[in-house]
């Protein structure tokens, strides 16, 4: 395909954050990965690509934790989306990160799904949805929520989505923790503890109740159905996540789970106002790098 560039000169994609509800993690598949069973909602912490025409593809990245983001464009995952686009992709990416790295909220994916929306825009690429969904799933298992963002059950590795209706918007605290964790390492670990008897061997839970409850809107039954098999894993690999988790609830929070593989831990609230009040007594525990508060759901990756 040719870079049939936009006049504009320049495109800018915003991607969300994403916190797992439920993660039900199965048996190694003969590829690698793992049978998933996973709740979705992305949430109000952004990353913002800017893609523009440039002699060579390069990669810069601004923000927090930006030292942590590989800006070799073979090692890039919003790279590697703009190839994706077109194979000989010449553009200038630049990352404004805010979710954190290696922190279990999709920060990666999020890059990658925010690029390619933003690729097929300036290589002018007629693509329909499926197009672009399908070249999401090519770059990574969380990149086609990344894409369609709201709240959706992701089965397979996690990119074959299904809709699912949420009502009322959900308030969180997410505590950032000072270092992160590798997925792959935290899913060896979760294998390891099985293998040990240590975690279940497959999950016993089903989504179907915390589904029913978000169709209700009940948040606090959601809080009540919030799980993660990796959860077990992560707290293993960085056992301060226990003292993290313990300090959100006392704090006031319905619930606290590990986002994803981890290590950001994530605390839902009744409302906007127990956010403030829960933050403010995680920042004054230091038990994280830093706090932050969202709410979800919120859309995917989108032109701004």
């Amino acid at each position: 395909m040719a870079a049939n560039t936009d006049s504009s000169g320049s495109i800018t994609a915003r991607a969300a954050a994403k916190i797992n509800l439920h993660l039900g993690v199965g048996e190694a598949r003969a590829d690698g990965f793992h049978e998933l069973t996973t709740v979705f909602q992305a949430v109000s912490l952004f990353d913002d690509v800017t893609v523009r025409p440039a002699a060579a593809l390069s990669v810069r990245t601004v923000g927090e934790g930006a030292a942590d983001v590989p800006e070799d464009p073979a090692r890039n995952l919003a790279a590697r989306a703009a190839l994706r686009v077109d194979p000989d992709a010449r553009v200038a990416i630049e990352i404004a990160k805010t979710i954190p790295v290696a922190g279990g909220m999709a920060g990666g994916s999020a890059d990658a799904a925010a690029a390619l929306v933003a690729c097929t825009r300036l290589f002018g690429a007629d693509w329909d949805r499926a197009e672009v969904m399908a070249a999401a799933a090519d770059l990574g298992s969380d990149v086609p929520f990344s894409v369609h963002g709201g709240t959706a059950l992701g089965t397979g590795r996690g990119e074959a989505l299904a809709p699912v209706l949420s009502r009322g918007d959900y308030h969180w605290v997410l505590a950032i923790a000072k270092t992160g964790l590798s997925t792959p390492e935290v899913f060896a670990e979760l294998d390891r503890l099985r293998a040990k008897d240590e975690a279940t061997g497959e999950t016993t839970r089903t989504p179907d109740a915390l589904l029913r409850a978000l169709a209700g809107g009940d948040v606090d039954e959601v809080a009540g159905l919030l799980h993660n098999d990796l959860q077990p894993a992560a707290l293993s690999l960085q056992p301060v996540l226990r003292r993290t988790l313990r300090a959100g609830t006392d704090a006031g929070a319905l619930a606290g789970i590990v986002s994803g593989s981890g290590p950001t831990c994530a605390f839902l609230c009744a409302d906007a106002e127990s956010t403030v009040r829960v933050a403010a007594e995680l920042a004054g525990r230091g038990v994280a790098k830093s706090v932050r508060t969202a709410h979800g759901p919120v859309a995917g990756a989108r032109i701004v």
